[in-house]
């Protein structure tokens, strides 16, 4: 399908023009399943990791963390992070994007989510840094909405920390959220954390324990579990991650976070865990959207080639 933008200057004039262009190209984008298996010849010639997901996540900028590695502001230039999310959709095995509705948005009007695994990021109210950071209100996407564009799942952050109240609201709405996912049978990817702040700032606990913890009530949350997914990091000790996982039945993706300059170590804790049953793929986005060498195909490749 020909884009409606053909470059980022088009992007811009089509935005202030034509608005309506989002919704249209929305409606005529092609879709895909979920999961791609190779139970018939066409997805065999297009799935080179079948029953697995490999999501490019960029949500980030949307809670205000804009910042990769020493870089304060890597991703506040918009138009350099659409090139590299254009770059890695572009990459052979990549399945789609995990992004709020303006990154989605410019993609769309791009051409770059055809065929393609499209996930709305929908809690983006706890911003980092911020004194109601864990008070994490639904400001991106709603159900309706991903509905409304053809969209193919949603993503929750759940961050609990025990003496904070905000968590609180921020479990209710997400056992609420789920719910609602399951009513439009959209799966909906939970992320969640014990957390708890150390010298103002938040920070999530990776220990076995607390990853376990998590996994347990998030799993527990709203009214079935039918379309729920979870959305997890690899824990402290990596040899953990095997009894972690035994917590819940829930298919699995592995999140990559901030890794700092040893991707290749996140590469491999990435490839242990990725046996596991219930572990199912991967969600990156900075370590491989900002790779220390720049290399932004080759990143990726690598991250395609875990699965």
């Amino acid at each position: 399908m020909t884009p409606a933008a053909a470059s980022l200057r088009d992007l811009v004039r089509l935005r202030a023009e034509r608005p309506e262009a989002v919704a249209e190209a929305a409606a005529r984008r092609k879709r895909r399943p979920l999961l791609r298996t190779a139970g018939t010849p066409t997805d065999r010639e297009r799935t080179t990791h079948p029953g697995r997901l490999m999501i490019i996540a960029a949500d980030h900028p949307a809670r205000g963390a804009l910042a990769v590695g020493d870089r304060a502001l890597a991703m506040a230039n918009r138009f350099e992070l659409l090139e590299r999310l254009r770059l890695a959709l572009s990459r052979p095995g990549v399945d789609g994007v995990l992004a709020s509705a303006d990154v989605l948005d410019d993609l769309l009007l791009l051409g770059a989510l055809e065929d393609k695994v499209v996930m709305g990021s929908m809690n983006r109210g706890g911003l980092a840094g911020a004194a109601f950071e864990l008070d994490d209100r639904f400001t991106g996407h709603r159900p309706d909405d991903l509905v409304r564009h053809g969209f193919d799942a949603g993503k929750l952050l759940l961050r609990i920390d025990h003496e904070d109240p905000g968590s609180l609201d921020t479990l209710h709405t997400a056992a609420r959220t789920i719910d609602a996912m399951a009513a439009h049978r959209l799966p909906v990817f939970v992320e969640p954390f014990l957390c708890r702040r150390v010298e103002g700032r938040l920070r999530n606990d990776l220990g076995a324990a607390a990853v376990a913890t998590s996994i347990a009530i998030a799993s527990g949350l709203a009214g079935t579990s039918a379309y729920t997914w979870l959305k997890v990091p690899v824990t402290e000790h990596p040899d953990d991650m095997a009894q972690v996982m035994e917590t819940s039945t829930l298919p699995a993706v592995l999140l990559g976070g901030e890794v700092g300059d040893d991707l290749d170590g996140a590469y491999g804790k990435w490839r242990e865990a990725l046996r596991l049953p219930t572990v199912r793929g991967l969600v990156v986005g900075r370590s491989l959207l900002y790779p220390v060498d720049g290399d932004v195909a080759g990143a990726v490749d690598t991250a395609v080639s875990l699965l």
